[in-house]
């Protein structure tokens, strides 16, 4: 699996999951779910990145996310739209909670 940390060319997070569009990925945590649900006691689900955008492109487009993968951490949070459970969502989420589930590219 390909890891999401930052390299030696200065990618993004935000960079990582843009350019990842279409791939899966697994939440390493659950989701607090805003408004009703709370928790969902389901971490490890996998999703599909729909897109990606940084907090502050999201909040100044007035969007709103549907939740949150890591309510506690103070991180760069990046706005992620992701398939869940068959439905589009916009989450909160940090590089931390997220594993890309994508081979390595081969080693030269």
């Amino acid at each position: 699996m390909a890891q999401l940390d930052e390299g030696c060319f200065g990618v993004t997070f935000l960079d990582k999951l843009q350019s990842h569009k279409g791939s899966l990925i697994r939440l390493k945590t659950e989701l607090l779910w805003y408004g009703k649900r709370g928790w969902d006691d389901n971490p490890g689900r996998i999703c599909l990145i729909l897109d990606a955008m940084s907090a502050e492109s999201f909040r100044e487009r007035g969007m709103y996310v549907a939740a949150d993968a890591d309510a506690v951490s103070a991180g760069d949070k990046a706005a992620v739209h992701l398939l869940i459970d068959g439905s589009p969502k916009w989450i909160w989420a940090i590089e931390d909670v997220i594993d890309l589930l994508v081979n390595d590219p081969p080693a030269n």
